[in-house]
């Protein structure tokens, strides 16, 4: 059997057994959900309620704000507490619309639609905008945005993102197994899209039985092929999944959509279903809550604006003092003071920790193993770019292509001297980026 992949990568524990066998739980709301109005890239959604006033279930709170934005629901029912700043899981303060929960969880009606097949492309962008559905993999690129490119005739591929390649996360895994029909019927609502385009599931060799059901959903319809790819971190990259699949290649300038290629996360086509064929808008997102400081790990279908602290509650509390919490994978996460923050759009995971090897030596000075060089997916030369970062030489940086670096911590993670390159060479990145924004 051929395996699909790329050249690069890193193989670190995956620790996914502690949570991918066990079935979605339904977690319960707390007293008091927050909304942050910043959850995807593009402009800040707008309040379309006010402190004192009582919503449903479904309604709309926030307006998205231009082409490049998401609207935002209450998935309580109750009233609108206040809406002030709120810290949020990357560390910043954002305007946030606070509802407390009446436990009552009226819904709306919502609207009905006539079958899919039925649709133009223009409904079914209409429907997905109007539901608010971002990239769930962890980007929050408005969905309706990346299903706009400017040829559609010109995508040839639109490409199931399964790999959930980040160690400790099963959320996508449990998705695809439970509810499979979803995701494959989420993909031919896309593809009405693209009538040039094949789908493609690319799916690591450790999910082969969540394989084994994608190929029975989809054996009689040409348009779609189940891809095995080689389990390796960062599979699920976007850069490295089309250029497995399709053997393309992407830099840091071109689009997905730039080399005929449209890349969705496996719950994003679960919403497209449900926001396309039920009228809802996106109210839920699947989290994956592990480590071996929580006592009972569990994947837990969540309502946004859920606190983490009632998520740890729910899968038994701490088993052991935490020593790192990460919301997302141990990757590509970010790591949290406390629990006070609210699940988001993109919220995929939370990691409990109870040690940290990193911590139990310092970085010492390079030793020219060439090891970050065998591991960058991007065929980078972490060791260079991270002095030069710490020099903050950034016409160095540029000329060596630093601008390429998917922030994936490869480099980091096989470092024999521990050292930190991965995040030297993210600040000096994001600031350029920041300053080409300004």
């Amino acid at each position: 059997m051929k395996l699909f992949s790329f050249r690069g990568g890193i193989h670190p524990y995956d620790g996914k057994a502690m949570s991918k066998d066990l079935p979605i739980a339904e977690a319960k709301a707390g007293k008091e959900l927050v909304y942050p109005l910043q959850q995807h890239i593009g402009a800040m959604a707008k309040p379309v309620v006010s402190k004192g006033d009582r919503v449903l279930v479904g309604q709309k709170i926030a307006e998205a704000q231009g082409f490049v934005s998401a609207s935002i629901y209450a998935t309580v029912s109750g009233n609108v507490r206040i809406i002030e700043p709120r810290r949020t899981v990357s560390g910043s303060m954002v305007d946030s619309i606070v509802i407390v929960n009446d436990e009552q969880y009226e819904e709306v009606e919502y609207p009905k639609r006539k079958p899919w097949e039925e649709l133009n492309a223009e409904e079914i962008l209409e429907y997905i905008r109007e539901a608010g559905i971002v990239g769930m993999g962890g980007a929050a690129f408005p969905t309706h945005v990346k299903l706009s490119p400017k040829d559609p005739q010109a995508i040839q591929y639109v490409i199931a993102n399964c790999s959930e390649c980040e160690p400790y996360l099963t959320s996508d895994y449990r998705r695809l197994m439970e509810e499979p029909e979803r995701i494959v019927l989420g993909l031919k609502i896309v593809l009405k899209l693209f009538p040039n385009a094949t789908g493609l599931f690319g799916v690591e060799d450790n999910k082969m039985d969540a394989a084994v059901k994608l190929r029975a959903l989809t054996q009689d319809d040409p348009r779609f092929k189940v891809c095995i790819c080689k389990s390796k971190y960062p599979q699920g990259a976007e850069r490295q999944l089309i250029k497995a699949l399709t053997g393309r290649e992407l830099n840091s300038t071109k689009l997905p959509a730039d080399v005929g290629c449209i890349v969705l996360n496996v719950d994003t086509l679960y919403s497209i279903t449900r926001a396309v064929c039920e009228g809802r808008p996106l109210l839920h997102r699947i989290v994956t809550v592990t480590g071996d400081a929580i006592e009972k790990p569990q994947n837990f279908a969540v309502r946004i604006g859920t606190s983490y602290e009632e998520l740890v509650e729910q899968a038994g509390g701490f088993a052991k003092e935490p020593v790192r919490i990460v919301s997302g994978g141990p990757m590509m996460g970010n790591a949290l003071p406390d629990l006070k923050v609210p699940v988001m759009k993109a919220s995929s995971a939370l990691l409990c920790m109870t040690r940290d090897e990193t911590e139990q030596y310092s970085p010492t000075a390079c030793i020219r193993c060439g090891r970050c060089l065998d591991a960058c997916p991007e065929h980078l030369m972490p060791t260079n770019l991270a002095e030069l970062a710490l020099r903050w030489d950034r016409e160095g940086f540029l000329k060596l292509n630093g601008m390429e670096c998917i922030e994936c911590g490869s480099c980091s993670y096989v470092c024999p001297a521990g050292r930190r390159l991965a995040h030297a060479i993210k600040a000096v990145r994001r600031t350029i980026i920041e300053e080409r924004r300004r």
